[in-house]
């Protein structure tokens, strides 16, 4: 993906993110993996807090794992109800990001999060209106969810694509991230139609690491180098064999 324009909160994008979800304990492993980061919904925060307790708690323990940041799925009836839930997580650490769903209400709680510098996804966006409605309004990330359209018989990347087309000559575009993937296949179909980002279940990042192809030519990489090993030629190389 080129190098783009976009919002302040980030710094020039030079390639495809990858954002993990899942719960902390399983997360933990991964990120030294090249991660851009944690996303929340509240569906995984609702199974979290039974887990663990509180959901500040909850969020603390995301914090406590990485030095990356943490997006955190709030809700609420109103803007104002949006701006005051989002502060208390905001006051938790500079790390974190405001996820909040796609409505006409949150347009206004996008623009003021905005004004004061905190960054943030919209959520639930199945449209190229509502992607553009919420662009406008100042969100940071755009997040065209894919899977849900595989239940209609539709194309779960075709949002991306639109997405990619509408920001093209924006000077100052969100990112499109691509969100509720929950297969390998569909994690390459976004990326490879132009998502700047993808956020994905620890489980499907480890299946996107496998390939028979890359098992067999790791096999005989290996072979090679222990036949090395055996013959005496890594002499002063820290390895031995399994």
């Amino acid at each position: 993906m080129p190098t783009v324009s976009v919002n302040k909160h980030h710094q020039v994008l030079s390639g495809p993110a990858i954002w993990l979800a899942g719960d902390p304990e399983d997360l933990k492993q991964w990120m030294l993996s090249g991660i851009a980061g944690i996303v929340t919904n509240t569906v995984v925060l609702n199974e979290m807090t039974k887990k663990y307790g509180q959901i500040t708690e909850v969020i603390k323990r995301y914090l406590d794992i990485t030095d990356k940041k943490v997006a955190v799925e709030i809700d609420g009836h109103s803007t104002q109800e949006l701006l005051d839930v989002g502060e208390v997580f905001t006051k938790l650490s500079d790390r974190i990001i405001l996820k909040i769903p796609m409505t006409t209400y949150a347009l206004d709680a996008f623009s003021e999060l905005e004004k004061q510098g905190v960054e943030t996804f919209c959520t639930t966006v199945f449209t190229l209106s509502q992607a553009a409605a919420v662009a406008r309004a100042g969100v940071t990330h755009v997040l065209p969810f894919c899977d849900p359209f595989l239940a209609v018989n539709g194309d779960p990347t075709k949002l991306i694509r639109e997405c990619c087309t509408m920001f093209e000559n924006w000077e100052n575009r969100p990112y499109i991230t691509a969100a509720l993937i929950r297969s390998v296949d569909t994690a390459y179909r976004a990326l490879r139609d132009g998502a700047d980002g993808i956020i994905i279940f620890w489980s499907v990042f480890q299946d996107m690491m496998v390939s028979s192809l890359t098992d067999e030519w790791n096999s005989l990489f290996l072979e090679n180098w222990d036949q090395m090993y055996d013959a005496g030629l890594l002499e002063g190389i820290p390895y031995k064999r399994n």
